[in-house]
């Protein structure tokens, strides 16, 4: 499970794009290393149950922002309800980095579910393409280094 989260956050957001057809297939990931820490093992599958389960609606929720710019609020609240799921998943991690990293994720992402400028700049499948892809595996960078 620790290889497919590891999959999910380095490359796995364009993947789910090309699910959607909104992004060109990606090559292959490399296999995953063992979390940084024993006590992070749970928490870093509980975050590739997250990922698996949020990312598609955050998927869908973009591209059907680039279509109709009024769905804003659907988008929003996907993106939100990912963060929430984030943290949930590591809150309760015996790794106390871990945890903070898990709430630094979950605040910026909370933080750009009521940025209505940033969901305003998704117009194109690029953009959604870039949204699910390189910042979504930003804004999961801190645990990505816990569970890489």
């Amino acid at each position: 499970m620790r290889r497919v989260l590891y999959a999910l956050l380095t490359g796995g957001a364009l993947l789910t794009a090309t699910a959607c057809g909104t992004a060109p297939n990606s090559p292959g990931t490399a296999p995953a290393a063992p979390p940084s820490t024993p006590a992070a093992g749970a928490a870093c599958e509980a975050l590739a149950q997250v990922y698996d389960k949020n990312m598609g609606s955050y998927a869908k929720a973009l591209t059907a922002l680039a279509a109709d710019p009024k769905t804003i609020a659907q988008a929003q609240q996907s993106l939100a309800a990912f963060a929430t799921a984030v943290q949930g998943a590591t809150e309760t991690s015996a790794d106390t980095q871990l945890q903070a990293a898990g709430k630094q994720a979950a605040k910026q992402m909370h933080d750009k579910s009521t940025d209505a400028k940033f969901f305003a700049t998704i117009k194109t499948t690029e953009d959604v393409t870039e949204a699910i892809g390189p910042t979504l595996s930003e804004w999961l960078s801190p645990v990505q280094r816990h569970c890489s």
